[in-house]
Formats: structure tokens, C-alpha cells, sequence
């Protein structure tokens, strides 16, 4: 069921991808009207300007002036040079990225921001999770417009930041989720080459998640590096004789942990 907020907005998304494509269904279900959507790929833009009932286009010189929000959805080595030629004097910009200054928007307009979402988003998303967004912005009404825009599609979970503030986050989420990820992927690679099924570790991937919801990380910590159990760190490292990548990243994880900073 879609939940009308308070005060709806035009809004143009400049973009097609992953975080336009999931920030757009969430703005559609909150109320608001996309009037337009803007990408160097014509074809996923058509796409979602069918989806959401707009129009789209490829071209910069024909933005929409009349939204009352644009919201700058592109890979962060986009951002400058898809907006270099866009001017909208006295609207709300803001992009989405976590590690690019807000200031690369500032000759659109002088009210401009970030509109960070802090979630793993994918289009062919069919349920999406809870997106926590913390917005950076320059001035007043920026600040204003981004927290209103975030609040309603994500009531409860906006966090205002300071310069320098998301990007920090953002290194830390790269922690979390990122090299997180990373881990899963050498733990699946491992079990394939050992005929072992990696879907048997999924309850023991959802009951460490878990975990977090209560207690800090560090007091959740178990294992034989955090018991300082060298007799089983060895028999591992030897297993992962045949998997010298893998044992490499054992032998550091297990300093990191017996050795923290």
C-alpha cells in the first residue's frame, strides 16, 4: 500500500541505473510525481519512464525546469560531466554519491546537496529493504527539501551529516558489506573446490547478523583467533596449504582479530 506523504514533489532523476532505478519506486510509492527521467542510456530510460508513466530523454539541453527536486543518480565519475551543461537557478539538486563533495553541484544552482542512500541497491530489486539516507546540503532549503524528500520514503531512518561525515561512513560501509561480500564469495570458491555446500552456512551468516541487532560486534566475536586457540589455527592454515590466496587472508583476519589496533 503506498503511504502519501504531507508535502509531494515533482522530481526529475537524472539517471537509470541501480540507485535511480530503486529511488524512483520508492519516490512513486510515497506519492510523489517523476516528471521526467534522464540518462546517456536511452533505452533503460524509456524503460523507466514507462514504468513510472513520464517522459524521458538523453539530452541534458532539454531538462525539465518545473520539478521541484532533481536528483542526480549516476556513477560517481559521471556526476560532473553529465550536469556540466545544466543550470536550474533556484531548484534542489542533489547527487547520490558517497564519496564525491556536494560542491560539484554548486554552478547548478546554489541550493544543492547529497542524497546519500547507505543500502545495497539493485533494479530487479522486488522487495526492497530499509534504506537509511543521510543527506549533506548547502543551504537552508536544500536541507530542507532533501530531508523532507528522505523522510518520506524512509521515515525514521534520515541522518543529516556535517562535510566530511558520509564519506567516513562510507568507509565503513565498504567494511560492512563490500569486503563483508568478499569473504562469502572466497568461503563459496572454497567450498566448491573441497565438494562442500556453501547454503549450509547461510543459518550461521543469519545468526551473526543477528547478533549485531543486540550486542557490538567485538562482544559477539568468537572463533579460535579470539580465543587464541593456535593449535586449531594451524590445522586451518594447514587445510588451506592448496588455497594460498585464501590462507593468506586466514593468517591476516586471524592477527587482525588475536591483534587488535
Amino acid at each position: 500500500m503506498s503511504i502519501v506523504y504531507k508535502s509531494l514533489m515533482k522530481i526529475v532523476i537524472i539517471g537509470s541505473g541501480n540507485v535511480a532505478s530503486v529511488l524512483g519506486r520508492k519516490f512513486k510509492a510515497a506519492g510523489h510525481e517523476i516528471i521526467q527521467v534522464l540518462s546517456r542510456n536511452a533505452k533503460a530510460a524509456s524503460q523507466l519512464a514507462y514504468e513510472w508513466d513520464t517522459e524521458s530523454t538523453n539530452y541534458t539541453s532539454v531538462v525539465n525546469p518545473n520539478a521541484d527536486v532533481y536528483i542526480v543518480a549516476v556513477n560517481d565519475d559521471a556526476i560532473e560531466k553529465v550536469t556540466a551543461e545544466i543550470k536550474l537557478p533556484g531548484k534542489v539538486v542533489a547527487h547520490t554519491a558517497a564519496s564525491v563533495s556536494k560542491d560539484v553541484l554548486k554552478n547548478i544552482s546554489s541550493h544543492y546537496g547529497v542524497f546519500y542512500p547507505i543500502q545495497s541497491l539493485r533494479k530487479e530489486m522486488t522487495i526492497i529493504p530499509e534504506i537509511p539516507i543521510f543527506v549533506e546540503a548547502s543551504d537552508d532549503k536544500a536541507r530542507s527539501v532533501l530531508n523532507q524528500l528522505a523522510e518520506s520514503i524512509s521515515p525514521g531512518e534520515v541522518t543529516i551529516v556535517k562535510e566530511g561525515e558520509r564519506e567516513k561512513l562510507h568507509v565503513a560501509a565498504v567494511l560492512v558489506n563490500n569486503f563483508t561480500n568478499h569473504l562469502y564469495a572466497l568461503a563459496e570458491d572454497y567450498c566448491k573446490k573441497e565438494g562442500l555446500n556453501f547454503k549450509e552456512l547461510l543459518p550461521l551468516i543469519e545468526e551473526t547478523v543477528n547478533r549485531l541487532k543486540e550486542n557490538s560486534p567485538s562482544q559477539s566475536q568468537t572463533g579460535p583467533a579470539s580465543r587464541n586457540d593456535t593449535e586449531t589455527i594451524n590445522k586451518h592454515l594447514l587445510l588451506l596449504e592448496k588455497h594460498p590466496h585464501l590462507q593468506k587472508v586466514y593468517k591476516f583476519m586471524t592477527d587482525s582479530i588475536s591483534n587488535p589496533a
